[in-house]
């Protein structure tokens, strides 16, 4: 066979894979480019996975808890909720990826806004699935009667947002469920830093899902954890579609160990918060950039040269001067809103001074 890729269906031939961040390999960078946390885990997560691999792995034959039961309850627990409305994921794309599986297809549309997180449309293309996306203007509100009208069956939201970083109150959120008759997933990647989240609305409306994850907040991206929480019924529902055994012990482990650990997350989550609170303020202040409220762990925010000028072309000669510093950022010149900014996550001390000292430098060129 000449060709192994024409054997493959239609609608991967014609798929663009998710593109993440780069993950430099060498020493030296300041990466602040994925969003993941400047901190190291819990040492409760460290010390569960050592427990699972005493006695020379031996528990390593066997299989993880195929519906991550503890996990579950723990997480019950947290949320006021009960078993049977938590599902564990590899991670929220998992997440995700079940949801489209359940509620998508190519008679069935999968609804997101844009800006967005990326991977919405690559998830619904995988699945061979129609998409219907609403555009958010600069401003940013919350477009409620587009949604409404969508005709989706199954609508993403991330709140707070990606990558703008604004979040919806749970105002808002309550328009939008009172009159969209699909499944509307509300995406809290970063929950964890927001004023407001939208558990307490589950309890009136059995069509929302909450998508959370231990990626960013608690310090573990290694090891792919990510919940849902629902009606028991969509729970049932994405059980079905689960991948058998999709988390395994040690992730189980260290997930379990790091959400008991409220107090040393309370910190990092405190401290970042300020950190970021303190860059968006001087940079806004002192540089005159605009930058949307945040409240996640990373800065938006639309550099201004030293003339004065903002725009896709000031955003790369940033993002080209940071990179030749071994600094990497996030930019996304694929859409007229984002095109003008840079999104930095929120990193040590250190790592934002320098930052800061590149940027100034830039300024001087």
């Amino acid at each position: 066979m000449s060709d192994l890729t024409s054997l493959a269906l239609p609608h991967i031939q014609k798929l663009h894979a998710y593109t993440p961040g780069l993950q430099p390999t060498e020493p030296g960078w300041v990466k602040l480019n994925t969003n993941e946390c400047p901190y190291g885990p819990s040492p409760r997560a460290a010390e569960a996975i050592h427990r699972e691999l005493a006695d020379e792995g031996e528990l390593l034959r066997l299989y993880p808890n195929p519906k991550s039961a503890p996990l579950r309850q723990f997480v019950a627990k947290i949320h006021g909720l009960r078993e049977e409305n938590v599902l564990i994921g590899n991670g929220s794309d998992d997440v995700l990826n079940l949801l489209v599986r359940v509620f998508g297809g190519p008679s069935a549309a999968t609804g997101f806004t844009l800006p967005s997180y990326s991977l919405y449309p690559v998830l619904v293309a995988i699945n061979d699935g129609a998409t219907t996306a609403i555009e958010f203007d600069r401003s940013m509100k919350l477009p409620v009667e587009k949604i409404a009208a969508s005709g989706a069956r199954a609508f993403f939201l991330t709140s707070p947002n990606a990558p703008t970083g604004v979040a919806f109150s749970n105002a808002e959120l309550s328009a939008v469920l009172d009159k969209f008759p699909g499944v509307l997933v509300v995406d809290e990647a970063y929950a964890p830093f927001a004023k407001e989240n939208a558990v307490p609305l589950l309890a009136r409306y059995p069509n929302l899902v909450i998508t959370r994850t231990l990626s960013k907040a608690h310090a573990l991206a290694g090891i792919r954890v990510g919940y849902a929480l629902a009606s028991a019924a969509i729970i049932e529902l994405l059980d079905r579609v689960r991948d058998s055994y999709n988390v395994n012990r040690l992730s189980q482990a260290a997930a379990l160990a790091a959400l008991s650990d409220t107090g040393y997350y309370d910190a990092i989550i405190g401290k970042i918060i300020s950190t970021r609170d303190y860059w968006v303020n001087d940079w806004s202040d002192r540089l005159g950039w605009f930058i949307y409220p945040t409240q996640t762990n990373f800065i938006f925010a639309e550099p201004k040269n030293a003339r004065g000028e903002t725009g896709p072309a000031v955003a790369k000669s940033l993002y080209d001067f940071l990179l030749s510093r071994k600094i990497l950022v996030r930019a996304f010149p694929s859409h007229a809103l984002t095109a003008p900014f840079l999104r930095i996550s929120v990193g040590s001390d250190d790592e934002m001074f320098a930052v800061n000292s590149a940027i100034e430098a830039w300024l001087a060129t």
